[in-house]
């Protein structure tokens, strides 16, 4: 299983990617299912992954191959798409081709092979935009009503963010609920797992300001987890 979440705020915006994969309980694997893909300064792309590896690596490695072609008029290339719109079309695209090709292959074995993601970022001169694509290849959108998206295992971390964030959240703020929020996951279920990737972005730059894995040993996480463990058994005991 997966968690990732997706923060659309004004100051910019926030992702972080578990990147633990399970075959079962004694096929435990590390991949990464957070992705960036920029000119900087002009065009800014983020997109994480849930679902089968088998399809998300495929729609990856398309959307790599299309941009690496170089060609403006590649149907596939997101960095040549005018708006974010546009590159919510072509990934969810791609994402619907893949889908329907190994789902074919694997039906064969009574297999099922599905995959969701959330693609966001900002073009220069256009609005930030964040979205959850489902693996027909139709999306939604986040509002300012929800600013947030999340994909896998999103249960366990969906009330911090119901109850912190909202547009006016600051990027500092937001990225300690979105890893408070992968931290109450963790505790929950053993298929989401560490190291975590983080990407936060500054809004009308399409530029990173932070890039981060964070792993199991690092102190400021270790910190935060236990802080929060704190806070809650406190506020739990100060009820009446």
């Amino acid at each position: 299983m997966t968690y990732c979440v997706g923060l659309l705020l004004n100051e910019g915006m926030v992702f972080l990617s578990d990147t633990r994969t399970n075959a079962g309980v004694d096929n435990i694997s590390t991949y990464r299912k957070l992705f960036v893909f920029a000119e900087p300064g002009e065009k800014l792309v983020v997109i994480q992954t849930a679902g089968s590896l088998s399809v998300t690596q495929t729609v990856i490695a398309k959307l790599r191959e299309a941009i690496e072609q170089e060609d403006s008029n590649h149907p596939d290339n997101i960095l040549a798409a005018p708006t974010m719109l546009g590159v919510a079309e072509i990934v969810g695209r791609v994402l619907s081709d893949v889908t329907a090709d190994i789902s074919a292959k694997v039906e064969r074995m009574s297999q099922h092979a599905t995959a969701s993601m959330i693609v966001g970022g900002q073009r220069k001169g256009g609005a930030q935009r964040l979205f959850m694509l489902y693996p027909e290849g139709n999306f939604i959108e986040a509002t300012e009503d929800t600013p947030y998206m999340q994909i896998g295992e999103h249960k366990y971390g969906k009330p911090i963010l119901d109850r912190v964030v909202t547009p006016e959240t600051s990027l500092e703020d937001a990225r300690k609920a979105a890893i408070l929020s992968m931290d109450s996951t963790l505790r929950s279920n053993l298929s989401v797992g560490l190291p975590l990737d983080l990407v936060i972005t500054r809004a009308d730059t399409c530029s990173i300001i932070e890039e981060t894995r964070i792993e199991a040993n690092d102190p400021t996480y270790q910190a935060m987890s236990e802080a929060w463990s704190e806070a809650l058994r406190n506020s739990f005991k100060s009820i009446p």
